[in-house]
């Protein structure tokens, strides 16, 4: 969709918005080779396993928590919990690997492309407008448990 072809409100909002930078972007350079590397997924398109809380749609600001999902999830069992009507959902109904390429991170692993998956990835829900509590608890909280799993790289796939 095209940004004239979107509602008037939301025309006014995105113009209206304002938007953070972060300066300088953090990074990190991979320590050793890929093909030697336990690679989580991050993703913001607010997926959660199933029998797990879903996101807090109605919180202001946003649902700032993220939820665990597990190496052995089937991605098609994801439940899908996203507040923002700005993206088309079909594609990630159709297929969660969309958001979450959990199968194909496998399928590199098989290939020795990348050395092995993470035991767990994460998933936040995207358009987190006030996003204090995320960066001060819930980020930090997510960065200790890639930690402890021992993660080398993160592939992050926003929606």
């Amino acid at each position: 969709m095209r940004a004239d072809e979107l509602p008037l409100w939301e025309r006014a909002l995105i113009a209206s918005y304002q938007w953070r930078r972060v300066r300088p972007v953090p990074c990190a350079l991979l320590r050793k080779p890929l093909a030697e590397c336990r690679v989580a997924l991050v993703t913001t398109a607010g997926l959660v396993p199933r029998g797990m809380p879903p996101f807090d749609l109605g919180r202001v600001g946003g649902d700032p928590t993220f939820r665990v999902i597990p190496a052995s999830a089937d991605p098609a069992t994801l439940e899908l919990h996203h507040r923002s009507q700005a993206f088309d959902r079909r594609a990630v109904l159709s297929d969660r690997n969309v958001a979450l390429p959990l199968d194909l991170l496998h399928e590199l692993a098989a290939r020795r492309v990348v050395g092995e998956v993470a035991p767990r990835h994460l998933s936040f829900m995207g358009s987190i407008t006030a996003p204090g509590r995320l960066r001060k608890e819930h980020a930090p909280a997510a960065a200790d448990l890639l930690v402890a799993d021992a993660v080398d790289a993160v592939l992050l796939a926003p929606v």
